[in-house]
């Protein structure tokens, strides 16, 4: 599955972006405009699914 991984440490762009969409923290990860706050694998998965 393709992706796009976005540091915000090294990216002050993502670091915008991220901030824009109200997120504060990361691991942020988006699955068809889904957004799934933290590394919960489990709503990743039904994301993907």
């Amino acid at each position: 599955m393709p992706f796009t991984d976005k540091n915000v440490r090294e990216n002050a762009a993502a670091l915008q972006e991220l901030r824009a969409m109200g997120y504060s923290a990361v691991p942020v990860t988006i699955v068809d405009g889904q957004r799934i706050l933290g590394f919960d694998r489990e709503a990743i998965e039904r994301a993907i699914s």
